[in-house]
């Protein structure tokens, strides 16, 4: 099975596809460079200095038969055209979300919803960000009521194991509607 990780620019998806994966997790990660000056705001995050250029791919065993695969995307729109390969096949998605930068989740959003993707918003918890209820950050994200938004620490093994649960359980949700339905 196949799970996307997305949002913005240094939102904590290499983070956290590594908390979790099983396996040393492949990263493309590059230098921040003079070249990105402009185009990487590092202005919330001073101490980035590399970023995903391709993906991030983690792997989790469920059972015997039954792999997880983790695929991270990259944050900037320049990478944008990757999305779709990454996307193909994925069961759903988790948008992780740095209420610093809200507007920057805005894209992946539209993303999913656009290709009737299943997914949750992960609202990552940075040391030195504002905590917000969840119910505000629905609200600023402009989704409804009971759409499931999962509070989480990418850093954590088992923070990111509830968010995966609950990306999980909405996946589930959405295709017993669908079976009820036809």
């Amino acid at each position: 099975m196949k799970i996307v990780i997305s949002g913005g620019f240094g939102v904590g998806k290499t983070t956290f596809v590594g908390a979790v994966s099983e396996i040393e997790p492949l990263v493309t990660e590059a230098e921040l460079t003079e070249r990105s000056a402009g185009l990487d705001d590092t202005s919330i995050v001073p101490a980035k200095t590399s970023t995903t250029v391709a993906l991030d791919f983690g792997r989790i065993t469920l059972d015997d038969s039954l792999l997880l695969y983790l695929f991270g995307t990259p944050g900037q729109d320049r990478f944008a055209f990757l999305w779709d390969d990454l996307v193909d096949g994925a069961l759903g998605a988790v948008v992780l979300v740095d209420t610093r930068r809200i507007e920057d989740c805005f894209p992946a959003v539209d993303y999913f919803e656009e290709h009737d993707i299943p997914f949750i918003i992960g609202v990552n918890a940075f040391d030195d960000a504002r905590r917000f209820d969840l119910a505000e950050v629905r609200e600023a994200l402009g989704i409804p009521d009971g759409f499931p938004v999962v509070e989480c620490d990418a850093r954590r093994r088992d923070s990111v194991k509830t968010v995966l649960v609950a990306l999980t359980e909405r996946v589930l949700s959405r295709r017993l509607e669908r079976a009820g339905a036809r």
